[in-house]
């Protein structure tokens, strides 16, 4: 997890609410030992993977059960409490940061998959469930879930933040793929949202309102989601290129083809060297793609081979295939490497992820220029990209004891938001608005569309303890 930084170097605006001992107290009764107000338990559950800071949660209590889910948001809703869902952690914008106090309700022990329907290709789960453990879970079956964000997430968390990661491009992302959500409201109800057939146009679709609102309208405590059966054939490939525009334009053209391609990701050189040094790999140090073929073998074969000869034509060169599982496991392990690769090669440096997304005729424009920023900068980085639907990402390698690296980042960071903006595209392919995005999201929607996300909040939450503060002011 990224380093603590100095409070100087802090972003988020604090408005910290009084947390009574009386609620202490009733969740000490209420919970026994799954509710700790201990100092580490409480730093733990305060920190994702951004690089802000903010205090701790007052208390953190492991919710086992939907039940305890909404007894705990009942008890913070008499005291008008912040509630912040907790998963695993992982999340990169600020999602977990008690900025207006409150206390942490940690689901990661609801980690039970409900039910597998096999023949409706549908699984229902606990937020608490992470994407490697339901894989594990329902291979038997011949199926998967392809959602695959890089980190080993929950569930929950992926539902809300709208995650989607490397299968996107042919599989969609959260919002594609989460059919019915049971929530605990912040009254304390439990209601359910959608259900298991395919689709619906009964009222409106509050199971969409749900995912991606980060924890700021209700808890899921229970997803109903799509899986897919294993494709009867998988090839991976990596192919190194001249420049990271031959890389890009062979990507377009990929897609513009109309190629279902199932993963194509793209590393820049500096995020080679890292993860050689990381993995102990020896990967050729240029701009790369990393792709994934699913089908037929016939259908894998006829894909693969178009896609080498569109790279062939832009300087794309050392094509390496990988057919067995741990070949492709290595390869993918090193792209998913990438973000604790980047770390070590800095220790005890602090990162400031990006996440634009714009329209795959844009990516070029807006990816080249950006690139141009970041190495006129001097400030370290890498870069990678779910580059087949137009998503990229910088990570700026932050020495947290030098304030100017911050204003320097912060400053790329909204160059690259504007320009992805104007190129219409949005502030956030898939880690969410949470504390980071706030003022782009304004820009990018409008003042008529905040207020109206400020409406149903406030409807929806009118004593704002909903993980209050992320997404917009209120």
């Amino acid at each position: 997890m990224n380093a603590p930084t100095q409070t100087s170097h802090l972003l988020p605006e604090l408005h910290l609410r009084d947390v009574p001992e009386s609620l202490i107290e009733a969740l000490k009764a209420r919970f026994g030992a799954n509710c700790s107000t201990a100092m580490a338990v409480r730093t733990q559950h305060g920190r994702d993977e951004s690089s802000f800071d903010a205090p701790p949660p007052s208390a953190v209590v492991f919710a086992e059960s939907t039940q305890d889910v909404a007894d705990a948001v009942k008890l913070a809703s008499e005291h008008s409490v912040p509630v912040i869902p907790f998963g695993v952690g992982s999340s990169l914008e600020g999602h977990l940061l008690a900025v207006q106090g409150g206390i942490s309700i940690d689901v990661s022990r609801m980690n039970k998959v409900l039910s597998v329907n096999a023949d409706d290709l549908t699984v229902t789960v606990q937020p608490g469930v992470t994407r490697k453990q339901l894989n594990e879970e329902i291979k038997s079956t011949g199926l998967f879930f392809p959602i695959d964000p890089g980190a080993d997430a929950s569930i929950g968390g992926m539902t809300a933040t709208r995650a989607s990661g490397t299968n996107a491009v042919r599989y969609g992302t959260m919002r594609e793929n989460v059919l019915a959500l049971e929530v605990v409201t912040a009254a304390g109800e439990v209601i359910r949202t959608g259900t298991r057939a395919k689709k619906s146009s009964a009222g409106y679709d509050l199971t969409r309102l749900m995912v991606g609102s980060e924890g700021t309208l209700g808890v899921v405590t229970e997803i109903t989601l799509r899986i897919y059966p294993l494709p009867e054939a998988v090839s991976a490939a990596i192919c190194s290129f001249p420049s990271i525009e031959a890389a890009v334009r062979t990507t377009i053209e990929t897609i513009q083809l109309g190629v279902p391609i199932a993963r194509v990701e793209l590393i820049d050189v500096n995020t080679v060297r890292m993860v050689n040094a990381y993995a102990k790999l020896n990967l050729r140090e240029e701009p790369m793609l990393l792709m994934e073929f699913h089908g037929s073998p016939a259908g894998v074969k006829e894909q693969a081979e178009t896609v080498q000869e569109l790279a062939s034509g832009h300087g794309g060169n050392a094509f390496e295939w990988a057919s067995t599982p741990e070949e492709r496991t290595r390869l993918w392990t090193a792209r998913h490497n990438s973000y604790f690769a980047a770390v070590q090669s800095r220790p005890g440096c602090r990162v400031i992820s990006t996440d634009t997304c714009v329209p795959i005729s844009r990516l070029a424009d807006c990816l080249l220029d950006s690139v141009a920023e970041a190495d006129a900068s001097g400030i370290p980085y890498f870069l990678v990209g779910h580059v087949g639907d137009g998503n990229f990402h910088f990570g700026y390698l932050l020495d947290p004891n030098i304030p100017e690296e911050r204003v320097k980042a912060e400053a790329l960071n909204h160059a690259l938001v504007s320009r992805a903006l104007a190129l219409e595209g949005t502030c956030t392919g898939e880690h969410g608005v949470g504390l980071h995005k706030m003022e782009f999201l304004v820009n990018e929607a409008g003042a008529g569309a905040i207020d109206m996300m400020r409406t149903i909040k406030r409807a929806l939450d009118p004593k704002n303890i909903m993980n209050p503060g992320k997404i917009f002011s209120l």
